[in-house]
């Protein structure tokens, strides 16, 4: 299927990088424009990732300097203070993906959308590793006749830094929002200080210090499955793998309670792993929602409109992609 090349804001960098690597393993004639702000590093990446042009962006111009160039789609892959690619993407009713926005920043991507919701799809996609954390969770509480809770625990390995975009992500989220968005007995609340301070068990038992994250997975995860008690924490320390001599990976810990189909008190504990860490993860995601917004998955394009991830991600297609690369959905033994 020929289309316009996919515009990768950040490509260069090691997500954007491996998610062009592996959207051009699965369609070898896709092009790409990869923008960053090393120009000599998007051009380095275009001539190695093949059939893709370096671009230098203007980010205060309605067109970003790109003229009359067309675009399939808009990925950006880093912070987009300026709306740049959203308000592009908009402009011209193209599919706009975005990764790296936290809580806080959703009220002007929203707001661009609402004054031109017919123009294209916008994904919200700053769910924890775009999806890997909601489609699993979801598929999960297919098991259940009610969700009462929903624990999210992410343990990323200390040396699995992501590249430097990555950074100033964590950098920024954590300056300006110290406290954790969480659903505690049907109210969203915000945990800090002591409350926001927690343990959970990784894969192996082993004990985690955590702290509570806001991550939208947990909106996501209350309006999708209506639990009124929904939480993220996140950690960063050594993964399972690692404390066994292997090298690092990423793991999810999934704890649910409810109702189970027989009407009595179920509790499940799984966890989302990928023994490539949480980049390659990360890039499964964004892979998957661009293949579904631009429909070189074989299907009509995603029609107009605000979704998360998990809304255009098949849990079954996603979950066989994830064993593909060696990852699983384990189940574990409840805490």
């Amino acid at each position: 299927m020929h289309i316009d090349p996919i515009l990768m804001m950040g490509g260069s960098g090691a997500i954007g990088r491996l998610s062009a690597e592996v959207l051009r393993d699965r369609h070898p004639d896709l092009r790409f424009l990869i923008a960053g702000r090393d120009l000599a590093k998007a051009q380095k990446a275009a001539v190695e990732l093949g059939n893709a042009e370096a671009v230098t962006l203007d980010l205060d111009a309605a067109d970003l300097g790109l003229g009359s160039r067309r675009v399939a789609a808009v990925s950006v892959f880093h912070a987009d203070e300026r709306l740049a690619g959203l308000r592009y993407a908009n402009g011209r009713s193209l599919p706009h993906l975005g990764i790296s926005s936290g809580i806080f920043e959703i009220a002007p991507e929203i707001a661009t959308f609402m004054h031109n919701p017919g123009a294209g799809a916008v994904v919200l996609g700053y769910e924890w590793l775009v999806g890997a954390t909601t489609v699993s969770a979801l598929e999960l509480a297919k098991s259940f006749k009610r969700v009462d809770s929903i624990r999210i625990g992410a343990l990323v390995d200390e040396e699995d830094g992501g590249g430097p975009a990555v950074a100033e992500d964590f950098k920024r989220l954590s300056r300006m929002m110290p406290a954790a968005l969480t659903r505690r007995d049907g109210i969203y609340v915000w945990r800090e200080g002591e409350d926001a301070q927690t343990i959970f068990h990784a894969i192996d038992g082993t004990e985690i210090k955590a702290s509570g994250f806001s991550s939208i997975d947990v909106v996501g995860l209350a309006a999708a499955t209506g639990a009124k008690n929904v939480r993220f924490d996140l950690a960063t320390g050594i993964s399972s793998t690692r404390r066994r001599g292997e090298p690092k990976s990423t793991e999810i810990i999934i704890e649910m309670s409810g109702e189970g189909p027989d009407g009595q008190l179920l509790e499940t504990r799984h966890a989302v792993f990928h023994p490539g860490g949480a980049a390659p993860l990360t890039a499964m995601g964004v892979t998957a929602i661009l293949e579904r917004l631009t429909g070189i998955d074989g299907r009509e394009p995603t029609p107009p409109g605000l979704y998360f991830p998990y809304q255009l991600l098949e849990a079954e297609r996603y979950l066989q992609q994830l064993e593909a690369a060696g990852g699983s959905l384990l189940t574990l033994t409840p805490v």
